[in-house]
């Protein structure tokens, strides 16, 4: 090769070369600041858009799995507001049998019979009163009818879990309570069948809310176990390879030190043809 002053045409190779370097060096970077392997598209334009809907369907198992939780909160509220009235029920029998004895007195059992209808209308303040997000769910009037936990990332009905909400009707006057009293021993012995129905009603209730909150417990287990492997998918398509990268980036630095060195004794060049000048 000739010695040119004008063009040096080894210097230029040596920058071409040199900012192939730097471009790869400066793509490690990215990679390794942001944690993925795909930065833009033109780095795998089939993989970037697997990896977003895999991204998409892990947010919707999380949001699903909040819906199936926030729907055992509801269960679990409903069903506490039964416990308690089941405890009530239980205590009115109690008073019934005592009162339904001749042992006790007309001015005792007066006595007993306060308690009594306060208990009465505490079991119906109770099921006007237990609400979740102002939805009433121990009267049977929700005004919702069914209503439906969307526990899935898609549509369809195979991701909802439907609840009647307006099957459970625990007042007083549905359970058969309303009005009863144990003012006289007649009426104390003829409670007891009614009282019994009634612990029977509620305790069937409770029995469709144990069974509503296991099965979203259940979908919940599933739902983290899905968004788990989904994500732990898309990691493998996006996220960077640390241990690979870096080693690609010491490489590209030797390189880029190897090409700054020779770009200087490239730069030299044309000082030879000035020698043959002087």
């Amino acid at each position: 090769m000739g010695l040119r002053i004008k063009t040096n045409v080894p210097s230029v190779a040596v920058q071409k070369e040199l900012r192939k370097a730097a471009d790869k060096t400066d793509e490690s970077y990215a990679k390794l600041a942001s944690g993925k392997r795909i930065t833009k598209s033109a780095d795998d334009a089939a993989g970037l858009g697997i990896a977003k809907k895999m991204e998409a369907e892990v947010r919707g198992y999380r949001m699903a799995q909040r819906n199936a939780s926030a729907g055992v909160s509801l269960v679990q509220v409903a069903e506490g507001g039964l416990d308690e009235s089941t405890n009530i029920l239980t205590r009115m029998r109690e008073l019934s049998i005592q009162a339904a004895s001749d042992t006790v007195g007309e001015k005792e059992r007066g006595y007993l019979n306060l308690e009594y209808e306060q208990l009465v209308q505490e079991v119906d303040r109770i099921s006007k009163t237990t609400t979740f997000s102002g939805k009433e769910l121990l009267t049977g009037e929700s005004d919702t009818g069914t209503m439906e936990f969307h526990i899935g990332a898609y549509a369809g009905e195979n991701n909802r879990i439907s609840f009647d909400a307006d099957a459970t009707d625990a007042t007083a006057s549905s359970l058969g309570v309303d009005g009863t009293n144990i003012a006289d021993k007649e009426s104390a012995q003829d409670n007891l069948g009614a009282i019994d129905e009634a612990i029977e009603k509620v305790s069937g209730f409770r029995a469709n809310f144990g069974a509503i909150q296991s099965r979203l417990q259940s979908t919940i287990t599933n739902l983290d176990t899905a968004a788990v492997n989904t994500d732990a998918a898309r990691s493998r398509i996006e996220d960077v390879d640390v241990a690979s990268e870096t080693a690609k980036l010491a490489a590209t630095n030797v390189m880029k030190q190897a090409g700054i060195s020779s770009l200087a004794q490239a730069n030299n060049i044309p000082n030879s043809a000035l020698r043959l000048i002087g």
